[in-house]
Parts: C-alpha cells; sequence; structure tokens
C-alpha cells in the first residue's frame, strides 16, 4: 500500500455542486433558481417571517408572558452551601465573598436542599419555612 494509491470509500467524499457549469451539468443557465422572481436575483434576502407582504403569524397572534427583570438579580441557594461559608454570621456580602453568588445579585433566599451542621446567624435573607425551622433547630438565628 501507497500513499498515492489511498483513495476514500465509496460514498464518504460529498462533493458540492457547482453551479452554471453548463446545459449538461443539470445546473447550467438559471443554476437552480428558476426563472424571475425575487428569490432568482443575486443578493436577495428574504427574512423567514416574511409571507409575502401578508401579516406575518408573529404579529398576528397575542402577545403573552412576562419575563421579570429581578430574575437576573436573584438566586436561590441551598443549606449545603453554607457549609461552605467559614463565618457564622452570613448575609449578602459574605455570600459574595465566598463565591457562591455572583456580585450581580441583590436577592438571595435560602431553600431547604440539603444539610447545614453549624448554628448561623443570617441577616437580611429570606429563607423558605422548612429552612427556617432546620437552621433554628441547630440553634441559628434569622434576621430581617
Amino acid at each position: 500500500m501507497y500513499l498515492n494509491t489511498l483513495i476514500p470509500s465509496l460514498g464518504s467524499k460529498h462533493y458540492k455542486k457547482r453551479l452554471g457549469r453548463g446545459i449538461g451539468s443539470g445546473l447550467g443557465k438559471t443554476s437552480g433558481r428558476g426563472h424571475k422572481g425575487q428569490k432568482s436575483r443575486a443578493g436577495s434576502k428574504i427574512n423567514k417571517s416574511f409571507e409575502g407582504g401578508q401579516t406575518p403569524l408573529h404579529r398576528r397572534l397575542p402577545k403573552f408572558g412576562f419575563q421579570s427583570r429581578k430574575k437576573k438579580f436573584y438566586k436561590e441557594i441551598t443549606l449545603n452551601n453554607l457549609n461552605k461559608i467559614k463565618s457564622n454570621i452570613i448575609d449578602l456580602n459574605t455570600l459574595k465573598q465566598f463565591k457562591i453568588v455572583s456580585k450581580k445579585i441583590k436577592y438571595v433566599k435560602i431553600i431547604n436542599t440539603g444539610k447545614i451542621f453549624i448554628p448561623v446567624k443570617l441577616i437580611k435573607l429570606r429563607c423558605t419555612k422548612n429552612a427556617k425551622l432546620f437552621i433554628e433547630k441547630l440553634g441559628g438565628k434569622i434576621k430581617e
């Protein structure tokens, strides 16, 4: 076997169609674009939603839904995350310092997932009912 005798296996190579290369190629003359019309011209671009001047579907349907802007600045953290913090007093700045939440976060809520092993004092952090019970059972405090 020599390098000059190597050939790709049948069907593995897919050559791109050469447009406008004579009548015998099957894609000569109009190059598969048909006769006249907007799509036959060079440089034509039609938006996917364009429906020939008819009001497009996305404008015919009613608007619905709501995207809260607060969502960008809100984060839920678990009780497991509180174990990573070496301090007994936890507030938003402490969470940012230990990189549990990013710098842009303004609102945090603690949810009851996992376990916490040390009593902590939470300052200005929201909790779910079960998380609150769990923290207080350990001897921690929650200050709003």
